[in-house]
């Protein structure tokens, strides 16, 4: 057989398409060549391929050998092509079940010596083969893991080149190597940290429940030591469990950006990063390979930008499309990526550079052309996308003395059942909460509150108070706030609370 067929996958941003790698012998002068759009990783497999082959005791046919990558028009990156170029190549002289190599898609980088080592993104690659109708798939055995996490595929999780080889049924002796382990990941968290821990802001928790009700964004803007970061980093134990979908997209991204994935985690995640992080950090980038950013890893839990007031105005500006869309599209010279960006923000602020500006006890020492340049970085556009707007003091002896915060597991029972009235009242809609609905649905649909009711809404946004955009977003609150009450309609007290939560706005 001199033309022999098998299966790659080819990732562009979070989605994975099947490549089918060809390799044909024929009688020229001997070389070993790779097209079809490699890139210079990929370019480097012929020196890999050659020498595990060679050690793997199975080396390449002495002619001219030409490997194609189809469909050649897409763009192919990295050293996960390596395994089925080798099987693809070695499968035109070897006797091979020629069935069983065209059935199945091979992902994995060979060493020089014909183990098998782990690559990033395995999960989302066999969630490509898999949605492309194949059955079976050769995983390295350190992903082995990662990639029995989808169904109705079988998976080989190999840890040398003789073991995929014998696979496919050749006369190969296998050798007894130690598998390639992956490190461990030191980016997982314990268990989520109590909401009963918070004590005396209980207009913000009572705020944290609503956001998390509906999916809204959040701003906390207070002094140094008032709870900001206590409050935010209690928001994902509050939300609901991911469900299948969300976890399996979570965890996708989380393979993509190099963590160790063994199990579906049902926590929504938590991102978090640092004030000095650059927009490329933030929404992701790289030359040649486009790696996810924090905005891609948060999606469907949470990102907290603390002390959002010290980022770059540009990296918080790139944030404005991401809130709108729910996705993250990155473009560089030569590579496009898609990510999705599901989120919910949270940022926190001091109100100054000092902390103390307008804080009762307190002493500002910052000019006002500090104040301005500081809170200027959050730009009108980005402040108008977020859902509530809070304003927090410090705990007080009195608030000390007062009741303890709800525990998480009470808040997330109200949530969960806030989240299914929203779902109830939202049946036959692509929505299922309220962050989602459109404000055109919102005004003019079935559920649009009476002229009378929205009357403080209509007048703020006459007056200029609020763009069209927050009043949209303060009617989306004001739906959370009804069903977290287990109210079918809005009244004029809903629209009040929402309003103030937005722009701290009385009736």
């Amino acid at each position: 057989m001199n033309v022999a067929r098998t299966w790659a996958v080819a990732l562009v941003g979070a989605e994975g398409e099947c490549v089918e790698v060809e390799a044909d012998l024929s009688k020229q002068t001997p070389e070993f060549r790779i097209i079809g759009l490699p890139d210079k990783a990929l370019g480097e497999a012929v020196q890999r391929v050659h020498n595990a082959c060679a050690n793997s005791g199975t080396p390449l046919p002495r002619r001219r050998l030409t490997v194609n990558l189809s469909p050649a028009s897409l763009p192919k990156q990295g050293s996960g092509f390596d395994v089925a170029i080798a099987v693809a190549s070695l499968a035109t002289e070897s006797s091979m079940d020629a069935a069983s190599v065209a059935a199945t898609v091979h992902i994995g980088e060979l060493g020089l010596d014909g183990r098998l080592r782990p690559v990033p993104g395995v999960l989302p690659a066999v969630v490509a083969a898999r949605r492309a109708g194949h059955r079976r798939v050769v995983v390295p055995h350190a992903n082995g893991a990662e990639a029995s996490l989808v169904e109705g595929i079988e998976v080989l999780a190999a840890v040398n080149l003789g073991q995929v080889l014998a696979s496919h049924g050749a006369d190969v002796e296998v050798a007894d190597d130690e598998p390639v382990a992956l490190p461990e990941d030191e980016s997982e968290e314990g268990e989520a940290p109590d909401l009963a821990d918070v004590i005396g802001q209980s207009e913000a928790v009572e705020a944290l429940v609503v956001a998390a009700a509906g999916g809204h964004h959040l701003l906390m803007c207070g002094p140094p030591g008032a709870g900001k970061t206590m409050l935010a980093r209690r928001l994902p134990g509050i939300l609901p469990p991911l469900d299948d979908r969300a976890a399996l997209a979570s965890a996708s991204i989380r393979s993509l950006a190099g963590s160790r994935v063994v199990e579906l985690s049902r926590t929504p995640p938590f991102e978090a990063p640092h004030h000095s992080a650059s927009v490329a950090a933030l929404v992701g980038g790289g030359s040649r390979v486009v790696r996810p950013g924090a905005i891609a890893r948060a999606s469907e839990g949470v990102l907290f930008l603390d002390e959002a007031g010290e980022f770059a105005a540009s990296a918080l500006d790139a944030l404005r499309q991401p809130l709108e869309s729910g996705s993250i599209s990155i473009h560089r010279a030569g590579a496009h990526a898609q990510y999705p960006a599901r989120f919910q923000l949270v940022m926190a602020t001091n109100p100054c550079p000092c902390g103390d500006y307008g804080i009762r006890g307190g002493t500002c020492t910052c000019p006002p052309a500090a104040i301005r340049r500081y809170l200027g970085r959050l730009s009108g556009p980005l402040l108008d996308r977020m859902d509530i707007e809070l304003t927090l003091t410090r705990v007080s002896v009195a608030q000390r003395r007062h009741a303890a915060s709800p525990s998480t597991a009470a808040a997330r029972e109200r949530v969960a059942q806030a989240r299914a009235r929203a779902r109830h009242r939202l049946a036959g809609t692509p929505w299922a909460v309220n962050a989602d609905v459109p404000g055109s649905w919102l005004r003019e649909g079935p559920a649009a509150p009476a002229p009378i009711v929205r009357r403080p809404l209509d007048a703020a946004l006459h007056r200029g108070a609020l763009t069209l955009r927050g009043y949209d977003r303060v009617l989306r609150v004001a739906w959370s706030l009804a069903d977290i009450e287990g109210r079918g309609q809005l009244s004029a007290e809903h629209i009040g609370r929402a309003l103030f939560l937005k722009k701290g706005l009385a009736l």
